[in-house]
């Protein structure tokens, strides 16, 4: 099993304003499977950065306002 990354990220909440979208919506959007879009939003697995641009990009915000890596 895979160790849970340290970037966390706000996705649900950008879903939930995104009139309570899906995360098979979501997924569909960027060509993921529901499945991995959970497994970003949990934090159990980083996305590629591709993947990262184009889930900011379905919300219309930078990466900043979706994803956060604490400093060291």
């Amino acid at each position: 099993m895979a160790k849970p990354t340290k970037v966390t990220n706000r996705i649900r909440r950008l879903r939930f304003d995104a009139d309570e979208m899906t995360q098979g919506d979501l997924a569909d959007s960027i060509g993921l499977t529901r499945q991995t879009v959970n497994a970003i939003e949990q934090g159990k697995y980083s996305p590629s950065l591709e993947v990262a641009f184009k889930i900011a990009r379905v919300f219309g915000v930078g990466l900043d306002d979706v994803f956060d890596y604490p400093e060291e």
